[in-house]
């Protein structure tokens, strides 16, 4: 996951979050991160790129309707990510 932008690693966990979210869904749950607009030409081109990386499947809803999940690599990497971060971040009961 180094290789991946931060916004890269914001799409994962917002596909990580839903049930094979279509592309809008996944816009909608950034922009209420971000509090901004995401455009089409910034999400799906990341979309696509986690997807040739082998960290996200694209499927076909219908013929203008595709979704999107994690792949198993694509959980390890988040796994391994927030274990990574769980050493620099202390967590409070």
């Amino acid at each position: 996951m180094y290789d991946l932008t931060g916004f890269q690693r914001d799409v994962l966990y917002a596909i990580a979050g839903q049930d094979e979210p279509k592309g809008l869904a996944i816009k909608d749950e950034l922009e209420g991160y971000y509090e901004s607009e995401i455009h089409h030409g910034r999400l799906y081109p990341n979309l696509d790129e986690l997807v040739e990386k082998g960290l996200v499947e694209k499927g076909e809803r219908d013929k203008r309707t595709n979704y999107y999940n994690l792949t198993q690599r694509g959980r390890r990497e988040i796994d391994a990510r927030r274990e990574w971060e769980d050493q620099y971040v202390a967590t409070e009961a």
